[in-house]
């Protein structure tokens, strides 16, 4: 196929997420010609109707340059899509086209687990596994024809994901505040960082719109104390370690990985912890010592991105 061909295709991958979702549009030579940024497309935390909506707002920002209907595909890698949406997934799709914006749009719209878009957008390899852990945490896996997803059930379960941990701090927080336990550098860092001095605050802060990200956000200030040596700190971090190596684990057994050669990705805010990504790394070695890290400081939109072009030529060549 022509260089010049393949200009004239565009496609756009969308990544969603908890916290954000970001759109790409992109050429047939894989050019990124525009990008798009919104809140939340998580339908279980959001509900679907809102999720549509910030799906929209970032691919109508991310089509700008060449218009919706000049679009062959639309790739949509979107938060629990392996869960309880899997069902729902055409139901997605007709609420994402009832928007007036997309009156002109004859092309595809294709939705696929953020999981699988995380890890494509590292390795070209089919077979291998996703360890996420940054809002949430996720641990997804394929070989041929198998597949396994361990976690991932929302900010209730997901352990050693950035919620995880910033809920951690928060108990041992109040623990604190009570007397319970001793004082370290934990509290007084996140009472600074929040710009906060009584206890009332941090209640009030906490227990307020938009609660999800915020505890989340003190996973930063746990990582940042977990380096100052605060004990307390460095507990939280390798127990959240020790439950994603564990998840982990379990995905290699089920996948029969333990002497094969595979890619593992590790994606998410929190292996910006050194304790963490460390730790992690030595147990999962213990039980398979040929798999590959591929620590994804990529975007993860560009996997949705590379899977609308397979799909975009994998069509064109049948055709």
């Amino acid at each position: 196929m022509k260089n010049s061909f393949k200009k004239e295709l565009f496609v756009i991958g969308l990544d969603g997420g908890g916290t954000k979702t970001i759109a790409v549009l992109s050429n047939g030579n894989g050019n990124i010609l525009g990008k798009g940024r919104s809140g939340s497309s998580n339908p279980r935390n959001i509900g679907i109707e809102e999720a549509v909506e910030n799906i929209v707002k970032a691919i109508k920002e991310s089509a700008v340059k060449v218009g919706i209907k000049n679009i062959s595909i639309i790739f949509l890698g979107l938060p629990c899509v392996e869960e309880e949406f899997k069902e729902k997934k055409d139901k997605i799709k007709k609420e994402i086209l009832k928007n007036s914006f997309f009156s002109s749009f004859t092309g595809k719209i294709v939705i696929e687990s953020d999981q699988l878009v995380g890890f494509r957008a590292v390795t070209n390899e089919k077979n291998g596994i996703l360890l996420n852990a940054g809002t949430g945490a996720v641990i997804h896996g394929w070989t041929g024809k198998k597949e396994v997803k361990i976690d991932g059930w929302g900010y209730l379960s997901e352990e050693g994901s950035a919620f995880w941990v910033g809920q951690e701090a928060l108990r041992y927080i109040f623990k604190q505040i009570d007397g319970r336990e001793k004082e370290t550098l934990l509290k007084n860092l996140i009472f600074k960082k929040l710009k906060i001095k009584k206890k009332e605050e941090l209640i009030e802060k906490i227990y307020s719109k938009g609660f999800h990200e915020k505890i989340c956000s003190l996973s930063v200030f746990v990582a940042e104390a977990g380096e100052k040596k605060d004990k307390i700190a460095k507990e939280i971090l390798k127990e959240a370690a020790k439950k994603l190596s564990f998840s982990a684990i379990v995905a290699i057994k089920k996948l029969d990985f333990q002497k094969k050669e595979f890619p593992l990705v590790l994606s998410g805010s929190m292996f910006n912890s050194k304790i963490i990504l460390n730790f992690v790394k030595e147990e999962i070695k213990k039980i398979a010592n040929r798999v590959v890290f591929i620590r994804n400081k990529k975007e993860p939109v560009l996997g949705a991105v590379i899977l609308a072009l397979e799909i975009l030529f994998s069509e064109s060549f049948d055709n």
